[in-house]
């Protein structure tokens, strides 16, 4: 799945970031065997799997990072960027890293935070 997931940074649309989720979701419930009523989120959690959009979103933040301290000017002035305006009437993937999670990778983070209460 990683090779997929790292070519998951070139995607072009909302549409097929949706459908790579489908896949891993789908891939996660033949590679455990799971019965087709235990949740994706329980999977993901389950097998410690980001979403798609919380691994793209983590992985655009890291070469962010990355290329703050680069030497090249270039690259320091791209990290400066600013997304446009929240009030614009369409949506964009380049808005990607400024959207608030999906509801699947919420209930994820809210099951980890709840095992994390319960293992302290």
């Amino acid at each position: 799945m990683k090779p997929i997931r790292v070519a998951s940074l070139l995607i072009k649309s909302l549409d097929t970031l949706h459908e790579l989720q489908v896949v891993q979701n789908e891939f996660c419930r033949r590679a455990v065997d799971a019965p087709w009523y235990v949740k994706y989120s329980v999977l993901h959690r389950d097998l410690e799997l980001p979403t798609s959009s919380k691994f793209m979103k983590d992985a655009s933040k890291h070469s962010f990072d990355i290329a703050s301290s680069h030497p090249n000017p270039l690259l320091v002035s791209a990290v400066s960027f600013e997304p446009p305006s929240p009030h614009r009437f369409y949506r964009r993937p380049q808005n990607i890293l400024s959207d608030p999670p999906d509801d699947l990778t919420v209930e994820i983070e809210k099951l980890l935070e709840v095992n994390k209460m319960a293992i302290d």
